[in-house]
């Protein structure tokens, strides 16, 4: 029987503290095999007795988090109650190119769609977003974002915390640009504010326990460098595709835009303590956004970019506030979960190269679009024809001087290598974004299965989204 359950959102209340004082909004969800989504225009309180003007999916702002099980036949009805055309995105889901949501496939005023798939995706978080050529940045910077958790057999055979909510929380960290009215600047490269789930100056209070949070970088340009207070070990279990085959012990974790990561920390033995969840920028070499410097040379300039109290220093992103455990609470962190197997190098069929370039060289170009192979997107033109089933390795080169999150549609790829360099084990799972620095070659591989349609294209694209817009 196909049932379909709505969440109104949850307000986690958390105690007042000097540095976090706003409980983070946890999104609702809709679970089952029919989902209806309504994106619609809002408004929204960021800041006490204001309104700024939002987009938002069945709400003012965000949009709930679908869940889905593997193997499911999913019926979506998106209903576009917006002032202008628009698309979804499920970004990092593996469904044919009709049902991908990418700026063919858009969605104009007053009008619906209506994807139906099968869910062929490991057990993982993924995105809904919307896609539009030239309008990808305004939908999502004014609000047009949610989870999509996969739930599968192998997942749920593991001992994790897996209740949304109480122990397996959703966290998508933005940076936004408000202006005098406290009105959304789109595009900006002066984006100041920091929230989580639309929450400025979050806290969350979690259970004295392991506890699971699956992390998204939902802004428009910045990478962020997660870590803890105190260089506090956490536990990464799952990148963009799903689990990795053990948990990983890191103090640091770099997280483009576009990217998810799922991770565990041990609260265990810390009640009535505080931990902050940060992002270390101060570590960043030159040539990324959030850098001190956004190009790779000091003198190159990006305008809006300075000054910006975010960029080349460390800076709380939420704070966990410590309190008891739950009833049957996840008390230790597994040693190891699934199995996973890249395909090996020898067995692709082509290597393919891209090069990431700017328009216009010098210091200032920054300021201007960027490139692929030396073009810019053309919605009537198709770049790659590729065989069904073809097994591909890219090697993908950045000759500019800012770092670019790669992204593809419909498939996960695994990284070979960085400059020739074996990735490091936080980027060894299932990726869909790989960030790509300056002068600097990453090579992944990947196959493409189940699905071709020639009428309507895949994309591939840097993930920052004013570049994306500028094609």
């Amino acid at each position: 029987m196909k049932t379909t359950k709505l969440l109104t959102l949850i307000f986690l209340l958390t105690t007042v503290s000097l540095t976090a004082q706003n409980p983070v909004i946890i999104p609702g969800t809709l679970s089952g095999t029919e989902f209806i989504l309504n994106l619609q225009n809002g408004t929204f309180q960021f800041y006490n007795g204001t309104n700024t003007t939002t987009m938002g999916v069945n709400g003012h702002i965000l949009g709930p988090t679908l869940i889905m099980q593997k193997g499911d036949f999913v019926d979506i009805t998106v209903n576009n109650n917006l002032d202008d055309t628009t698309t979804i995105h499920w970004h990092g889901m593996h469904v044919s190119a009709e049902n991908d949501g990418g700026p063919h496939t858009f969605i104009l005023s007053g009008e619906s769609w209506n994807p139906q798939f099968t869910v062929m995706d490991k057990a993982g978080t993924y995105w809904y977003h919307p896609h539009l050529h030239e309008k990808t940045n305004k939908h999502v910077s004014l609000g047009i974002a949610g989870f999509i958790i996969v739930k599968d057999e192998e997942e749920a055979a593991l001992e994790l915390p897996r209740t949304y909510g109480i122990d397996d929380f959703p966290l998508v960290i933005q940076t936004k640009d408000f202006d005098a009215n406290k009105q959304i600047v789109t595009p900006s490269n002066a984006d100041d504010v920091l929230m989580v789930n639309a929450t400025i100056d979050p806290s969350l209070d979690v259970p004295a326990q392991v506890v699971r949070f699956r992390l998204l970088n939902g802004s428009s340009q910045r990478v962020f460098n997660i870590g803890l207070s105190a260089n506090l070990t956490f536990y990464q279990i799952g990148t963009d595709g799903g689990l990795l085959n053990e948990p990983l012990a890191l103090t640091r974790l770099q997280m483009a835009p576009g990217e998810r990561a799922e991770i565990l920390i041990d609260f265990d033995g810390m009640e009535g303590q505080a931990v902050q969840l940060m992002s270390y920028a101060s570590e960043f070499q030159n040539g990324i956004y959030g850098a001190t410097n956004p190009g790779m040379m000091q003198f190159m300039t990006l305008d809006g970019y300075k000054p910006n109290a975010l960029n080349g220093t460390n800076f709380d992103i939420i704070e966990f506030n410590v309190v008891a455990q739950t009833s049957d609470p996840v008390t230790l962190v597994p040693t190891t979960l699934v199995e996973v197997t890249p395909y090996p190098e020898e067995s692709a069929d082509i290597t393919r190269t891209l090069n990431f370039s700017p328009s216009q060289m010098g210091p200032d170009q920054l300021n201007h679009p960027f490139l692929i192979n030396g073009t810019s997107f053309n919605m009537d033109i198709i770049n790659y024809t590729i065989p069904l089933n073809n097994i591909e390795i890219w090697s993908i080169f950045n000759q500019s001087a800012i770092a670019h999150p790669f992204h593809i549609h419909d498939v996960q790829f695994f990284v070979l290598d960085r400059n020739g360099v074996s990735p490091p084990a936080s980027e060894q799972g299932r990726k869909d974004v790989i960030l790509i620095k300056p002068m600097e070659t990453v090579r992944f591989i990947t196959q493409f299965t189940d699905f071709a349609n020639d009428p309507v294209p895949y994309m591939l694209h840097c993930h920052m989204l004013v570049h994306e817009d500028g094609g």
